[in-house]
């Protein structure tokens, strides 16, 4: 929205830059730019080239480069959101003249150029782009439209116009034809197109492109090759709100299948809801039967009296609470295992807490980024559609991620100001008026550079090894200098401060009734042992496996609808579906994370926290390795290039929804864990 209101008053202050880009309304005669953007091969998204790296010609128009007021492959105003998703849109020196409203018959102009005799280099230009299928990508008033470079085929000379005509079905038999007789194949390629543009009243509506089969041409060294693009304009009654719903495919993505999963995910909530409430809370409720009965016991054992009354009481099974056989049953019964045992330790500090601390504070920004993106999306009939707009999503990537940085600083600051006072350096110090210890003053320091850096770092190698690929091979999704310029002076005035200034709201906020009692039990000097000899099913490893594997359950057909927009041509709209994906694998990975916590408890395993990141991080392991499979089996992506950026990208993918899912499962985790601690008698 903030683009749309900006762009046209830069159009207006700015002299000689009009409106029309922006406000997408045209008066008779105008000009209407035509915008050449890439090309490339059509199995490999990410391996694109600018327009012009193919020896086409510049059209015979006031745009040719002989003129010195031509815009002849004149690069456009991109954003940064624009330059991330890989677009370089240029002028492609072709003239387009709104037509008069009040024209009643189509107006047609046909615009020519003819080429120098090729080169040796520049058919085999050509023939590479023929041979791997290579499209390219142009832009009338922010509508794109496509068409192939050219085809593999035998000589056609003799039969071209004689049987082929027009009719691109007949072409495509005679290849079938030609292959099954194992014959040579010579590249042609397209050198007649048609521009159809429909217009309503002041608006365009519609752009098609068709390319002539008639009009394939063999590319030899030293042939001249004319080209021609014939402009025609047709009335149409279609509503401009409505131009861009052609492009959506809403056969696939509001198919059957995809309302169906969005159920079955559902019913997996309702599932894992439902044994949360039957099995973990009937047996918390034993739990706190036999420790309060425990608790009772051994006070009256203490007293001198007996305990035979608590011995007969029993479950809703008609089981014993305590244990008849056992000596001083009453007394040890309950305690001689189970999670309350553990009541001393189970608020100890985790291992390396500092880069915990870091990793939930950056998590809790990719929870904020996301949501923020998901309803930005959800609100585009108030502000535009999001997928109408060329590096919108990316855009708003940008700016929620730089606000969401002191959602950051304020997560990793108070979660380490809360397990400092647990660690041997944190009682060994008084706190300090920031709540920290002066020894905790470094370690406090290291959280929140690490939250600085941590996904900044992660980012910058990933997109610093795709960049220097993309330069090797001169594609449109090099990023320039200027522009990673331009990103790290937006991570360095906006992202770095307002992390430090979440950092110091959360050193300083209040996390408990008192300092020293912010956990519901306190911690113990002396570290208890963790039993060894535990059963496979509450081996934390087998556990987070599982857990991992329900939360994928959950996501994976919406996942497929997702991979297939970024990789295959797809337009992704359905952003209510992606909202309510992304709300049931929230409660799946509480749910799941929770279940895997208790049982990590239950035979005195205290070392929840980091159990708790991984039970939901786990998740990334099955994203990226579905991701594997889909590049096997779904595409056909090859090729240097293009495998780098899908498992570069995929790898980040991956590396956002692990740090995510990991957050959302700790923080369920922390609530349970305090939750049925609060409820024990401990002496």
């Amino acid at each position: 929205m903030m683009k749309q209101l900006i762009l046209p008053l830069l159009a207006a202050i700015i002299p000689g830059a009009g409106a029309d880009e922006y406000n997408h309304r045209y008066a008779e005669g105008d000009r209407v730019d035509l915008w050449v953007n890439k090309v490339g091969p059509y199995a490999n998204p990410q391996e694109a080239y600018e327009y012009y790296t193919l020896p086409y010609c510049a059209p015979d128009t006031r745009h040719h480069p002989d003129n010195k007021d031509g815009s002849f492959n004149a690069l456009k105003a991109h954003s940064m959101g624009e330059r991330l998703g890989g677009h370089a849109l240029r002028h492609s020196g072709h003239d387009l003249i709104y037509p008069s409203v009040s024209t009643t018959a189509d107006a047609g102009v046909l615009e020519t150029c003819t080429t120098e005799g090729l080169t040796a280099e520049q058919v085999k230009l050509f023939a590479t782009a023929a041979e791997d299928q290579w499209f390219y990508q142009m832009y009338v008033d922010d509508l794109p439209v496509w068409g192939m470079v050219g085809e593999m085929l035998p000589d056609l000379e003799a039969a071209k116009g004689e049987h082929f005509g027009n009719d691109l079905s007949h072409l495509e038999e005679a290849v079938a034809k030609h292959t099954e007789n194992g014959g040579e194949f010579k590249p042609y390629v397209y050198t007649k197109r048609t521009l159809h543009v429909s217009y309503n009243a002041d608006r365009i509506i519609k752009v098609d492109l068709t390319s002539e089969p008639a009009s394939l041409t063999e590319v030899k060294a030293g042939v001249k090759v004319k080209f021609e693009l014939d402009i025609q304009w047709t009335k149409t009654n279609t509503p401009f709100h409505s131009r861009f719903d052609r492009y959506l495919d809403h056969a696939f993505f509001k198919h059957q299948i995809h309302w169906f999963s969005i159920f079955n995910s559902f019913m997996m909530v309702l599932f894992l809801m439902g044994l949360v409430a039957l099995i973990l809370l009937r047996t918390l409720r034993k739990d706190y039967a036999r420790y309060a009965i425990s608790h009772t016991g051994r006070r009256d054992i203490e007293d001198g009296g007996e305990s035979d009354a608590e011995m007969d009481e029993k479950d809703d099974d008609g089981k014993p609470l305590l244990k008849e056989h056992s000596p001083n049953a009453g007394m040890t019964g309950a305690e001689d295992s189970g999670w309350k045992q553990v009541h001393g330790d189970v608020f100890r500090a985790p291992k390396f807490l500092p880069l915990l601390s870091a990793i939930l504070g950056t998590g809790w920004q990719v929870v904020t980024l996301v949501m923020g993106v998901v309803l930005f999306a959800v609100a585009g009939p108030l502000h535009g559609e999001v997928h109408e707009e060329r590096g919108e999503v990316l855009t708003a990537i940008l700016v929620f991620y730089s606000l969401s940085s002191v959602v950051a600083g304020y997560a990793s600051g108070s979660y380490f100001k809360l397990y400092y006072a647990t660690t041997p350096a944190g009682r060994s110090k008084a706190p300090a008026a920031g709540g920290v210890g002066v020894g905790g003053a470094t370690q406090w320091q290291l959280t929140m550079v690490l939250t600085m850096l941590l996904l900044p770092t992660i980012l910058g190698a990933i997109i610093s090894f795709l960049n220097g690929i993309a330069l090797i091979y001169g594609t449109i999704y090099y990023i320039p200098f200027l522009v990673l310029l331009k990103f790290f002076f937006l991570w360095v005035i906006v992202s770095v401060p307002l992390c430090i200034l979440g950092a110091l709201m959360g050193r300083h906020a209040k996390l408990g009734d008192r300092w020293a009692h912010p956990f519901p039990c306190s911690v113990n000097a002396i570290r208890r042992p963790i039993p060894e000899d535990t059963p496979w099913y509450d081996v934390p490893a087998n556990l987070i496996t599982f857990a991992g594997l329900l939360s994928f359950g959950s996501i994976f057909i919406e996942l497929n609808y997702i991979l297939t927009s970024l990789w295959s041509h797809k337009f992704y709209y359905v952003y209510g579906f992606l909202l309510g994906v992304y709300a049931i694998l929230c409660l799946v990975i509480k749910v799941s994370t929770i279940i895997v916590v208790y049982f990590c408890l239950n035979p005195e395993n205290y070392l929840w926290q980091w159990t708790a990141f991984y039970s939901g991080g786990s998740t990334a392991l099955y994203v990226f390795l579905y991701s594997i499979y889909y590049f096997v089996f779904k595409t056909s992506m090859h090729g240097l290039v293009q495998t780098s950026f899908y498992f570069g990208y995929m790898l980040l993918i991956s590396l956002g929804m692990g740090t995510l899912c990991g957050t959302l499962g700790h923080w369920s985790a922390n609530k349970f864990v305090r939750k049925i601690f609060q409820n024990v008698k401990v002496d």
